[in-house]
């Protein structure tokens, strides 16, 4: 392939060598099936990174692709904190627990046997990670294995600034490594292979399973000699479409392990987004199974992939293989369709192909997976992440971040089909030697009790779940919680969007016993792990708050000009300087990819988030900066507003978006799901506006509140804004997909109430 010579001002990070200045780039040609490593000079014909696509329109700040809630910094009484004159934003001594602050402290006990256990062991490992990062982060590469170090002159090289030419981030570039050898086969060889890898509870209760460290090795590796039989190699994609069965990060480790680029698409997706995803990458083979049951409805996914692909065939793309699982307790082989030629039962296959395979030792910077992100309109977009950095980061953020310790038994409820199974269910757990559960079916089935009942079955130390879930859980009350023990949970996680100051007291009080720390982490798709997080053991907490940067992530709040502004303040949110589980372009888009993320503000990645910074240090996410109304000349952050309604003692959750308004410009549209049995009234309405108004002011009151019995959401949590736009709008005819919904029927019921 011919190579073009940019040439691009990349500056080292501190303690590195001065980055070469022509960096050869592959040409852009049309959308192909391999990835090679953008250091190949092989004639491969395509582009790791450089072909075409559409933007990413960094849609939720959130990593799990949740609904867009988020907290406002408030007192215990829920009510917003007056602003405070400017002060410097640094993180003190833990502060006294008051009204005022809101502070809640680990214990003693957990704290003294924290893996940070310090606010200034925790300024001491910043500082230094800060202003070292090469030697911070080498030091923490060392624990892994690398078949050929990295140059130790060169950790990374960087340049966000589009002013001095394309963007770049690189760690560890020209070490040699494998995340699968260092998640799977390393844990073997420490002694470790009789220990439990994943216990696997599947939507009937009973229904259960488990894999040690070498069970889990051997069928990592007969997949793979599958794969590789059929001709998948390094750089070639596949696309695994699962449920949350112990075969999905399998077939994820299958892949990373021959050096295959594995893009998982959650199965909840319709057949047309499946199929884009598929023309997209252009994939060799892609793995389902026949059905699964999400409480007691059974999807066909079989049905789905064949619709895939029989519309990939028409676009182009013809995948060889379908390699599908038998999942047994939703559907026998008999009952599934099938194409003679083109689908494969893995029962049939896999199991034949010996228990060892080489590994493929692959660059820092190799690809090593493409997850799409999805807009309401618009293609697809491949945020696509290497290996290197990414392995270093997942590990050491799930490691921190929790305070892992080798006997815990996590659980992440989140879907491997989103970023958060990738990075805190597959590859951070399993980095770290831990013990992780999967499970299959729905949180609330048979009844919302289920969550405690696993907790208590398997002796689950560390819950990680999102605000959706446990506002969810409040809704149907606290005897569902305290029927159960949960005596073993000691660390609680929130993910997928900030969870306002009420769920997180429940969450604390309720399911924690008023025991267990919470990291309420802030991440995206794009950032790989945890930006700024919680280290339980280190200082206070605040309800409604992710509190402080993980190591070496520089968080800085702009103004409009994109001027840093210092002390108690409210901006956008950006990130100076890298960090290693950067990604790395949007496949095929690298245009998009800079115009989106670096030229808002020129030296900086733009999260996309607004951020309020109270004066000891703590950060309180804001929101979408594009999910604010304008009301009145007024700019009301719409997760303000949910905030308020959701401390309203009978709301359970709550949803705002904006419509047009003959005086005001945008008014307020509220949708509000009541606390079960509390039933429809305009008292309760006029109720739920003078809460709004006593919080926040007359300004922000909602014009409109639109029961709902429900929300629009996707099986991960996520609410599906796009559509309640359409309702408040009252344009129906253009409410587009809905087969993405864990409860389709719910449209139908909101616009029932449309005129209650």
């Amino acid at each position: 392939m011919a190579q073009l010579h940019i040439y691009a001002t990349a500056t080292t990070c501190r303690g590195c060598a001065r980055a070469r200045a022509v960096i050869p780039l592959p040409a852009a040609p049309a959308p192909l099936q391999r990835f090679p490593s953008p250091s190949s000079s092989s004639s491969s014909s395509s582009s790791w990174a450089m072909s075409v696509s559409s933007p990413p329109l960094l849609r939720r700040g959130w990593a799990m692709g949740a609904s867009d809630h988020v907290a406002v910094a408030a007192s215990s009484n829920g009510k917003p904190r007056p602003r405070r004159p400017a002060a410097a934003a640094v993180l003190g001594e833990p502060l006294a627990a008051s009204e005022e602050h809101g502070l809640v402290h680990p214990s003693a006990d957990f704290a003294s046997q924290a893996l940070v256990s310090s606010t200034q062991q925790y300024q001491e490992m910043y500082r230094r990670s800060i202003d070292d990062p090469a030697g911070f982060w080498s030091e923490i590469a060392e624990a892994f294995y690398w078949k050929h170090k990295w140059n130790p002159d060169e950790v990374c090289a960087e340049n966000l600034d589009v002013t001095k030419g394309p963007i770049k981030i690189e760690w560890f570039k020209g070490g040699r490594t494998n995340i699968c050898y260092n998640a799977v086969d390393r844990n073997v060889e420490a002694g470790d292979g009789e220990k439990i890898a994943m216990y696997w509870e599947g939507n009937e209760p009973g229904d259960d399973g488990k894999l040690t460290y070498s069970e889990l090795l051997d069928k990592v590796c007969q997949l793979s000699n599958y794969l590789k039989s059929v001709g998948v190699g390094k750089g070639d994609a596949v696309v695994i479409y699962l449920p949350m069965l112990m075969e999905l990060p399998i077939a994820m480790l299958a892949c990373a392990r021959i050096g295959a680029v594995h893009s998982v698409v959650f199965a909840g997706f319709s057949a047309d987004a499946l199929a884009q995803r598929i023309v997209d990458c252009k994939p060799k083979v892609v793995i389902t199974c026949n059905a699964v049951k999400r409480g007691k409805k059974l999807i066909p996914l079989k049905d789905i992939v064949d619709v895939a692909l029989a519309d990939s065939v028409k676009n182009g793309v013809d995948v060889g293989i379908s390699l599908t699982y038998e999942n047994q307790s939703a559907m026998k082989k008999e009952d599934t369709k099938w194409t003679s030629g083109r689908d494969v039962w893995w029962q049939d296959a896999v199991p034949n192909f010996p228990t060892k395979c080489d590994v493929e030792w692959v660059d820092a910077e190799d690809p090593l997976f493409l997850l799409y992100t999805s807009g309401s309109t618009g293609k697809p977009k491949g945020v696509l992440h290497t290996t290197g950095g990414y392995m270093v980061y997942s590990a050491t953020t799930f490691k921190h971040a929790f305070d892992y310790k080798p006997s815990d038994i996590y659980w992440c409820t989140a879907d491997c089909g989103w970023i958060t199974g990738h990075s805190y269910v597959a590859y951070g757990p399993l980095l770290n030697g831990a013990t992780v559960l999967v499970y299959e079916g729905a949180p609330n089935y048979p009844d919302p009790g289920r969550c405690w009942d696993i907790v208590d079955k398997y002796g689950v130390t560390i819950f990680y779940t999102a605000p959706t879930l446990i506002r969810a859980l409040m809704r149907d009350g606290t005897e569902y919680v305290t029927r159960y023990s949960r005596k073993s949970l000691r660390v609680l996680g929130s993910v997928g969007e900030p969870i306002n100051p009420t769920a997180w007291r429940w969450f604390y009080n309720v399911v924690g016993d008023s025991r267990c720390p919470i990291s309420d982490t802030w991440w995206q798709t794009e950032t790989g792990g945890f930006m700024i997080t919680p280290l339980p053991g280190a200082w206070p907490l605040k309800p409604g708050s992710a509190t402080f940067p993980f190591f070496g992530v520089q968080p800085v709040i702009v103004d409009e000009k994109g001027q840093e502004m210092e002390g108690e303040c409210s901006g956008y949110l950006c990130i100076k300087k890298s960090w290693p589980g950067a990604f790395r372009t949007l496949y095929g888009d690298k245009d998009r990819y800079e115009t989106t993320y670096f030229k808002p503000f020129a030296g900086y990645y733009f999260s996309g988030d607004g951020c309020s910074r109270d004066k000891d240090g703590y950060h309180f996410l804001t929101g979408r900066v594009d999910d604010v109304i304008n009301v009145s000349g007024h700019r009301i952050g719409t997760a303000e507003v949910e905030s308020a309604l959701v401390s309203h003692p009978k709301c359970a959750e709550a949803a705002v978006v904006g419509i047009d308004h003959e005086v005001k410009g945008q008014g307020i549209y509220a949708f509000v799901t009541l606390v079960d049995g509390v039933p429809y009234s305009d008292e309760l309405r006029k109720s739920l506006v003078m809460t709004v108004r006593s919080q926040i002011g007359a300004f922000a009151a909602p014009d409109k509140i639109h029961w709902a019995p429900g929300l629009p959401k996707t099986r991960s949590g996520k609410i599906m804004r796009r559509i309640l736009r359409k309702i408040a709008s009252r344009q129906l005819d253009e409410l587009g997909d809905t087969s993405t919904l864990a409860d389709p029927a719910v449209v139908d019921q909101l616009i029932a109430l449309g005129d209650s």
